[in-house]
């Protein structure tokens, strides 16, 4: 697996992750999601640079002009609630691609015990695409292992898989790093030294669901 961390570089992508970070202005709902999908562009950009591009006749009212576009076939997967700004954003630049929405969630026993769940998915053919998986927060990496293998199960084998996870704890990236192979590419922005007994990053940013769309039961 290769990790990729855009926040090592000065450019605004840091900015909206100071802003999804901090917690006075994680008060306005619609600013984190949009910080969300803001995110998520950065990261569609960025991506780009790595698919398949061949040139082609583009016809103009004035005569041809020759261009380089990419060919590669794309699904966006949401991971179910905090994903979704972050995939409007990826889908905002790869407009052409398909989208996928899949439920993974926790379920804590005793101690510190839990079981990851998906439950449910909806999914594209992923044979012989590419799939970007968006969601904010990765925080031992349990969720999109189980992620990655319902998508799979149920769309079949993606040629290439990009993980899209602005925050990221050092655990989770040293987990992955020893499960995935060279077809995988971990997106971040941050990497986060510490987790607490419950497995929540810190400082990470708190849950991101809920500052998306509100607290739940």
């Amino acid at each position: 697996m290769k990790v990729v961390n855009l926040g090592e570089n000065n450019t605004v992508l840091n900015t909206y992750i100071a802003e999804i970070r901090d917690a006075r202005i994680q008060k306005d709902s619609l600013r984190f999601r949009t910080n969300l999908q803001r995110v998520g562009r950065v990261f569609a950009y960025e991506i780009s640079r790595t698919l398949a591009y061949s040139e082609k006749d583009v016809t103009t009212p004035l005569g041809v002009a020759r261009v380089s576009t990419f060919d590669t076939p794309l699904v966006i997967a949401a991971i179910l609630r905090a994903g979704m700004p972050m995939q409007s954003g990826i889908l905002d630049v790869f407009d052409h691609a398909e989208s996928a929405f899949l439920s993974t969630y926790r379920k804590h026993g005793k101690g510190d015990y839990f079981k990851v769940y998906s439950d449910y998915c909806t999914c594209p053919s992923l044979e012989g695409k590419t799939l970007i998986v968006a969601d904010p927060m990765l925080a031992t990496g349990a969720s999109m292992e189980s992620a990655l293998q319902k998508l799979e199960e149920e769309g079949g084998e993606a040629a290439t898989i990009h993980m899209v996870c602005p925050v990221a704890s050092r655990y989770a990236v040293d987990q992955l790093l020893q499960k995935l192979d060279d077809k995988y590419t971990l997106w971040v922005a941050a990497i986060d030294e510490e987790l607490t007994s419950h497995n929540y990053i810190i400082p990470g940013l708190g849950d991101a669901g809920d500052l998306a769309y509100g607290g739940k039961r």
